[in-house]
Order: C-alpha cells, then sequence, then structure tokens
C-alpha cells in the first residue's frame, strides 16, 4: 500500500488553556480532494495550519508523503527540526489563504517569481517560463504586469494560487479561499480549483461552497468542536448526514 499524503494521529492543538483540535486522525490519499466542513471556531482552519507546521500540534502525529512535518524522529522521542529544515518542507506544500497576501509593490508576475527565485534558486529564464505558464493557466496571461490593486479579488486570489503552483507543491491547501470575495468572483477561483482537482492534485480545502464539496470533493469532513463528527463521499455526507451535529449544520447552509 502506499503512503497516503496526510496523515494525522491524534492530534491536538491548544492555545494556552483553549483546546482546539481534540484527538484529529484523518488521511488523504494522494490524488484525492478532501474538504472541510464545520462551523466557525471549529478548528478546521487551525487543522490546516498544523499540517505545514505554521502552527505547532501540541500532541499527536502529522505526517505529509511519509515524513513527520516539523518533527524528527529518533527512537520514541519527537525533536523538532531547525526552522530551516521545517522551511525546506513547507515549500512543498503550498497554501493559499482567505485573504491573499500578495506583495503589493510587485506585479502579479512578480509575486509568482518571487519564491521560486528565491526558495528554489531556479535561473530567471526557467522561473520566468514557469510563472508566465502558471498565469495563463489560471487565467491572467493578460495581467501579468498588473499590480495587486489593479486586480480584483478573484483575480488577486488566482494570482496567491499560481504563485503556491510556482513552487511545484505536492499538497495544496487551501483555506476558505472564497470567503473574501465578493459572490459573482468566487465561480473564476473555483473553476481553477476544479482545474487542479481534474489534474490529479492532492488538496485540502477548508470551504463553505458545498456545491464544490459535492461535485469535487473525493472525501468531505465535518468537524466541530476540534473533533471528526463525520466523514465520507460527499454525497453521503453532505445529501444524507448521520449525525445530529452534521444535520443542523448543513440544515442551515444550505
Amino acid at each position: 500500500m502506499t503512503e497516503p499524503m496526510v496523515r494525522s494521529e491524534g492530534v491536538h492543538k491548544s492555545f494556552g488553556r483553549l483546546e482546539v483540535l481534540k484527538g484529529i486522525d484523518l488521511e488523504v490519499q494522494r490524488g484525492e480532494v478532501c474538504c472541510l466542513l464545520g462551523p466557525s471556531g471549529s478548528g478546521k482552519s487551525t487543522f490546516l495550519r498544523c499540517i505545514n507546521h505554521l502552527d505547532k500540534v501540541t500532541a499527536g502525529r502529522l505526517s505529509v508523503d511519509g515524513e513527520l512535518v516539523g518533527y524528527r524522529q529518533v527512537g520514541d522521542k519527537l525533536f523538532e527540526l531547525r526552522e530551516k529544515e521545517t522551511a525546506a518542507k513547507r515549500a512543498e506544500i503550498g497554501m493559499v489563504f482567505q485573504r491573499f497576501n500578495l506583495f503589493p509593490h510587485m506585479t502579479a508576475l512578480g509575486n509568482v517569481l518571487e519564491a521560486p527565485l528565491r526558495v528554489r534558486r531556479q535561473s530567471r529564464a526557467e522561473a520566468l517560463e514557469s510563472a508566465r505558464a502558471l498565469l495563463d493557466r489560471v487565467g491572467l496571461g493578460d495581467k501579468v504586469d498588473s499590480y495587486p490593486s489593479q486586480l480584483s479579488g478573484g483575480q488577486q486570489q488566482r494570482v496567491a494560487i499560481a504563485r503556491a503552483l510556482a513552487m511545484k507543491p505536492k499538497l495544496m491547501l487551501f483555506d476558505e479561499p472564497t470567503s473574501a470575495l465578493d459572490p459573482e468572483l468566487v465561480g473564476e477561483v473555483l473553476e481553477v480549483m476544479r482545474g487542479l482537482a481534474a489534474d490529479g492534485m492532492t488538496m485540502v480545502v477548508v470551504t463553505h461552497e458545498m456545491a464544490f464539496a459535492r461535485d469535487v470533493a473525493d472525501t468531505v469532513v465535518f468537524m466541530d468542536g476540534g473533533v471528526v463528527v463525520e466523514k465520507g463521499d460527499p454525497k453521503q455526507v453532505i445529501d444524507d448526514p448521520q449525525h445530529p451535529r452534521t444535520k443542523a449544520f448543513l440544515g442551515k447552509v444550505l
């Protein structure tokens, strides 16, 4: 059997006395799209940030592509990696946030070029060719010289996706990528994500877009109160939920 791309075993996360994650067990297979659903404060975004060690787990184990995230195991003990080592592993995991986090002083092309040049140490010619191709892929080939302030929210988010893809990640994480967008701009971002899914990219997506989850996800996970309440095939979880908490949540959002 091949190792899952993401494996979470009894993951806990606390901020002081506030326990946000209370033992998450979850696997995401290679090439799979996993959508995390649930009310605000359920721990979805925190779990996503734990996957790439932006938030450090309090207890449990999290691995990506068969390797622990942010830690090295020696015998029975875990030792935290140096930041430089963690950053190298994080570079293999693309992340797209609610807010686009683009560099305002750089063009769309400059934003996509930055990490391959500085982190991957690609040649400028190679990085430039790749960046232009990625902006074409997300439908922004005509906006390479535009600054973020000249782009709509949907266009900025598509630049952010291209920027994440420029690092050639093995896994993409999306933290409510459409929640900051005007409704009419949501579709253009979801269309890019559908294309990534069709190309076989492994994706973990925190979202409230139920139609996207139903159509694109291989697995839907409903979280509430820091635990996984229900998970399974999207049509089963969304259209025929078994747990009362899942039913109550979906009754409000659908």
